[in-house]
């Protein structure tokens, strides 16, 4: 099976929580011509500034993905295929998605 890599592989900005705050994860990102997105630390002498835009995308997805793990099916996955276990996760993030448009 070959892997075909898409743009998504090579992300512009990398989002992240303070977990990854080093220097050397900073600097690999950037080796990779990514904007690092990730809060510093309060302990860490040279404090780098946050764009909140992006960050406030990373978590509503994370609250999104605790939410689906909550679901049973999603979190168990009794599916036995790829496209089926898709299919259930998407069934079960209708009703998010109804409510999300209609309050926007």
């Amino acid at each position: 099976m070959t892997r075909r890599w898409t743009r998504d592989s090579h992300p512009a900005i990398m989002l992240g929580d303070k977990g990854y705050n080093s220097g050397p994860i900073r600097q690999d990102l950037r080796d990779r011509a990514a904007v690092p997105e990730i809060p510093t630390k309060r302990n860490r002498h040279v404090q780098h500034s946050l764009d909140c835009s992006p960050y406030a995308l990373r978590s509503r997805i994370e609250c999104f993905i605790n939410r689906s793990k909550n679901r049973r099916r999603v979190a168990t996955r009794y599916n036995q295929t790829a496209a089926s276990f898709l299919g259930s996760a998407a069934l079960s993030s209708i009703p998010w998605w109804i409510r999300a448009v209609h309050i926007t």
